[in-house]
């Protein structure tokens, strides 16, 4: 846990810059509100419509993430106004939460832009249940919002737009699908059902926390798509949440409020929720639970009985996602994880495609977009097989099996990397033996995607390839990279087969 943190990479300093610009444009979001002369309940509100600006906003070009940013306020103002209105009708208020639920996770379908704004629908009814927002306080709520998703567009694309200088990244698309095959439809039942099991649960244990525990149903679900995910991630949230209240009993009940010391551990909460987001999520729901803590610290409700009761109710919502996901249309990690690695095995020819035609000279051959989306398929291939190489996975046999795979996956990788530097050397040159290697590499991937009669045997069974005929490989780099990104791609298919000859998906 502590080393996926500290010992991660951070390339270009991505995360360390995306931290600390949100810190720096929440903290002016809650300034600029202040001096507006907004209530505590508004900075509040202002803040957190920031953090969610600056956090859950991630289409590929900065054009569309401004317009995304732009259309927030959208999708979470009439939200805000249903939530204040049905305040004192609770049945009513309830069937309009779950609505919002489904509404919010089925909208994955149309991308990045349809996530953030289904994210921020949702979280502006959570917020108005945390705030208790009634209709007279929604003008106050309505400046804050609008001042603060202002304040945060313009840190992020004005002040320190980072962005601007680095090539779009590739986002995968999710599984096609159509129907209820189609994944987002299947977790928006999923995510509703749980949620209303959540719900009424929640209820039960209390009146006026209840949210709590729809809250942790529906963040289960965020990127996540297949069963096993939802559960790992579960299990993250209950662990992160239970060590982030061991703090606030250390930490936010001795502070109880105070305003500076809380604006100081409230930022370096913040820091610490979008510098961890992409490598933990156990660190990030650590840094959530105490920023919550520190917050209703400064309402004046803080207590140990409080920090209990958010125990249970995380347990609760936990509980109803993997109830959800386990008996309610379940989407299984196996089919997921097969179609992640087949796409990520085609992007490995593409990507050799692509070098082989530069190395030919071949204008307007440009292997580097190719390499960012491989990079995007692994990082959802390691997240889909995440529940097969968890410690506590009991099928021994299976979590080999995956970290093989995983291992294999790297190895393409790095060798996709190797040949795509070489060819992007001036001097490097083409010649047959080049394009005999890519056929190979055509075929392995071929014979491991299904797509093709060939198999992935005769490129290790021919003894000695081409890429050794051809000379030492130190003079022939890129058909070295070639050559051992065959043997990758052909011991790959032990692994991604039983014995009976299914993949590992369906193993």
């Amino acid at each position: 846990m502590l080393k996926k943190v500290f010992v991660s990479p951070d390339p270009g300093r991505s995360r360390l810059r995306f931290a600390a610009r949100a810190v720096l444009g929440i903290g002016l979001a809650v300034v600029v509100c202040g001096l507006a002369g907004t209530s505590l309940v508004g900075a509040i509100i202002g803040g957190l419509a920031a953090l969610l600006a600056l956090f859950t906003v991630t289409d590929a070009t900065v054009r569309g993430q401004a317009v995304t940013t732009a259309l927030l306020p959208v999708a979470g103002l009439p939200v805000l106004t249903a939530a204040a209105a049905l305040h004192d009708l609770p049945v009513a208020r309830d069937l309009t939460f779950l609505a919002v639920v489904g509404a919010g996770v089925y909208a994955r379908r149309w991308g990045p832009r349809g996530h953030s704004l289904g994210v921020f629908a949702f979280m502006t009814f959570f917020i108005a249940q945390f705030l208790h927002a009634t209709t007279d306080r929604l003008p106050e709520m309505f400046a804050s919002v609008l001042l603060s998703v202002a304040t945060a567009a313009a840190v992020r694309f004005g002040l320190w737009c980072y962005e601007r200088r680095r090539p779009a990244p590739a986002l995968p698309a999710p599984p096609p699908g159509t129907g209820l095959a189609r994944i987002t439809t299947r977790q928006a039942v999923q995510a509703t059902a749980g949620a209303g099991f959540a719900l009424v649960v929640g209820q039960l244990v209390s009146d006026d926390r209840w949210y709590w525990a729809v809250g942790a149903t529906w963040w289960v679900f965020v990127n996540t798509t297949s069963r096993g995910e939802t559960l790992v991630r579960g299990f993250r949230r209950v662990l992160g949440t239970v060590v982030g209240i061991g703090l606030g009993f250390l930490i936010a009940v001795p502070v109880a409020g105070a305003p500076v010391p809380t604006a100081v551990l409230a930022a370096a909460c913040v820091f610490g929720i979008f510098y961890t987001a992409a490598v933990s999520y156990t660190w990030m729901m650590l840094c959530v639970t105490l920023l919550a803590e520190l917050l209703y610290g400064l309402l004046g409700v803080l207590g140990p009985g409080l920090l209990a009761l958010r125990i249970a109710e995380t347990g609760v919502g936990a509980l109803g996602a993997a109830l959800a996901v386990l008996f309610v249309l379940p989407v299984t990690t196996h089919a997921v994880t097969d179609v992640w690695i087949q796409r990520a095995l085609r992007c490995v020819h593409a990507c050799t495609a692509e070098a082989a035609a530069r190395l030919a000279g071949t204008e307007g051959a440009d292997p580097a977009p190719r390499v960012a989306e491989l990079e995007q398929l692994l990082g959802r291939v390691r997240m889909s097989v995440a529940p097969l190489v968890h410690p506590l996975s009991p099928m021994h046999g299976r979590r080999r099996r995956a970290r093989r795979v995983l291992d294999l996956l790297d190895d393409c990788a790095r060798e996709i990397r190797g040949l795509v530097a070489v060819a992007a050397d001036p001097e490097a040159s083409h010649d047959a033996r080049l394009a005999a290697a890519c056929w190979r590499v055509e075929a392995a991937v071929e014979a491991l995607t299904g797509k093709g009669a060939a198999t992935a045997g005769p490129v290790r069974a021919g003894g000695t390839s081409d890429a050794r005929a051809g000379g030492p490989r130190a003079a022939e780099p890129a058909l070295a990279h070639l050559h051992d990104l065959e043997r990758a791609l052909a011991e790959l298919a032990a692994p991604l087969r039983s014995p009976s000859g299914s993949r590992l998906a369906g193993a």
